[in-house]
Formats: structure tokens, C-alpha cells, sequence
């Protein structure tokens, strides 16, 4: 390729003395052989491109799982349907402002209303009754489908998520409750309910962050947000250090005592959809522990949840 463009060179500098008629044979000799100068390695449609930065690389076609690129594992965020859904709009555009609030509160209404006779413990409904104040320490036994673990927790780590956590299992919560996203190397999550009543009755009710005052090391348990202030009933079990969700605000409230049941929740579904194959927040929300069954049924579980003596 070289000597060809040495040649072609050649050429051209030969029919700067040359008439038209030559200049014409050279360059219909010239479209026939090509140049091959100037062209590079990675620019032309029949080389493959060489990726210049890591976000290149993991927007490739053989970089992908499906048609999503893989990403580093997200951090433990809330159900998208769990966050405030947008304003109604009328015809022409505008929010109804106030008439949509009163119908999604008729909505929620209905919703709840719906659970009688479902079988779904009233207590679960009514989180006006999950409001106490937590002892200093406590200790939870949470029984699952891969065995037994402990969660020591204390209050002065994370007072509003110690309280939180405190009530829920105190009105018995955390019974048959799926551990949805499990991640090797990150973390394990659980909270969204298998009643979708009562996920309802949830959906509004978070609670104001607290200061970070431990790490997200190995074995720490933490609630998953969905920005600001937006804490309700998921928490994870950190599996590794993830000291860098500390600066995001993902304040740890307890410990696990034997990480030995955790590490053995099935991880083989990964990260959450559309992300990875693992069930879709969204729809476990509003369709509950049938959807899971029916489509994730390797799932592992939380059996009951006691806070011990």
C-alpha cells in the first residue's frame, strides 16, 4: 500500500507538466487503484473499530446482554411505581392540580378498601400504627428460605431507619417476602411486599434520611432509596464493602450477625430488569408474590421476621 502511494505521487507530479488529455488517463488509473493513503485502522467501515474509552466499550454489540448494555451495578433504589406518579393533565395540556390529587387518594382508597376479606392482616393497611420509637439496641431473627440469620441493630446509627425497621417487623411485615434483587459481589434486597394491598397502603409513607454514621461494609443492612427523604420498607444486606454508596446517603442501621443463610440466597437472576434478567420492580409492586412465582421461581424468601427478647 505504501509503494502504491508513492507511485500515485509520482503521478501527480508528473501531470502538472502534462496537458489535459494525460491529466484524464492519470486519474481514471489513479480511481482504479485506489489510493490506500490516509485511510486509518480504526475509521473504516470494513476494519472494526478500536474503542478509545470505557464507555465505548461497553456500548459494543458484543459487549451487551440483549439489547441493554451492561452497566456497573445501580445502587439499592426504590420501585419507579413506588415514587409519586406524574400530575393528570386535561385536554388542553394543564395539570388538574388538586382534582388529581383527590382522585388519587379516592384511588389508594379503593385499593386498600379492595384488601378486605383478602385475608391481608389489617394491621398491614394501617401504617399510622408503625410510628413507635425503637429501644436503643434490638436484635431481629429472620427466617428464610435458605436458613436462619440475625440483625443486630442500633438506634444510634440511623434512629428514623431503626424505627422504621422496628415497626415493620413488629406488625409482621416481613412474612413471605422475596428477596428480588440479588447481586453477587454487591448486595441482597428485599421489602417489596407479596400483597400488592399492601404496597398500596405503603407507597406513601417515607421517612426522612438519616446522617451516615456507618460504612456499607460486608454484612451491613441499609434501606434502599429513591432520592431525598424517600426511605418506606426495602432494605439490603451489603455482600462486599460498598463504602461507595456511603456519600450517596445510604446510612446502615444494623449488622448481620452470620452472613453464612445470605451468602446462600439465590443470586442467578441478577440485577433487576431491564438492566439484567431479575423481576421488574414495577410489577412486583402491583402484581405482588404472583408474579414472582409464576415467573422468578427460584426466588429465595423471607419466612417471618421476630424481634427477639
Amino acid at each position: 500500500m505504501a509503494g502504491t502511494c508513492r507511485i500515485n505521487r509520482g503521478l501527480y507530479r508528473w501531470v502538472e507538466l502534462a496537458g489535459w488529455t494525460a491529466r484524464l488517463l492519470v486519474f481514471a488509473f489513479v480511481g482504479l487503484q485506489g489510493t490506500g493513503c490516509g485511510r486509518r485502522p480504526d475509521s473504516g467501515e470494513s476494519e472494526t473499530a478500536v474503542p478509545r474509552s470505557v464507555e465505548e466499550q461497553r456500548k459494543r454489540p458484543d459487549l451487551r446482554k440483549g439489547d441493554q448494555p451492561i452497566k456497573l451495578s445501580e445502587p439499592p433504589r426504590l420501585a419507579r411505581a413506588s415514587e409519586p406518579p406524574a400530575p393528570a393533565r386535561t385536554s388542553d395540556g394543564k395539570t388538574t392540580g388538586a382534582d388529581n390529587a383527590a382522585d388519587e387518594g379516592k384511588q389508594a382508597a379503593t385499593e386498600v378498601a379492595s384488601s378486605e376479606g383478602s385475608g391481608v392482616d389489617p394491621a398491614l393497611l394501617d401504617p399510622a400504627q408503625a410510628t413507635g420509637q425503637a429501644p436503643d439496641e434490638y436484635a431481629v431473627k429472620f427466617e428464610t428460605t435458605k436458613g436462619d440469620f440475625i440483625v443486630d441493630v442500633k438506634r444510634a446509627w440511623a434512629p428514623l431507619g431503626a424505627d422504621r425497621f422496628y415497626n415493620l417487623v413488629r406488625i409482621g411485615y416481613f412474612s413471605d417476602v422475596a428477596f428480588f434483587r440479588v447481586v453477587e459481589g454487591f448486595m441482597a434486597q428485599v421489602g417489596i411486599h407479596g400483597q400488592p394491598e399492601v404496597n398500596a397502603a405503603w407507597r406513601r409513607q417515607s421517612i426522612k434520611d438519616d446522617p451516615v454514621t456507618q460504612s456499607n461494609k460486608r454484612g451491613y443492612v441499609t434501606f434502599a432509596t429513591s432520592g431525598k427523604d424517600s426511605r418506606v420498607n426495602q432494605f439490603f444486606i451489603n455482600f462486599v464493602d460498598n463504602s461507595r454508596l456511603d456519600p450517596m446517603g445510604f446510612a446502615p442501621f444494623g449488622k448481620v450477625r452470620d452472613m453464612s443463610a445470605v451468602d446462600k440466597l439465590h443470586a442467578g437472576y441478577g440485577e433487576s430488569a431491564p438492566a439484567g434478567r431479575g423481576p421488574q420492580q414495577g410489577r412486583i409492586v402491583s402484581q405482588g408474590n404472583v408474579y414472582l412465582r409464576a415467573q422468578f421461581p427460584e426466588l429465595d424468601y423471607i419466612k417471618s421476621a421476630k424481634l427477639l427478647p
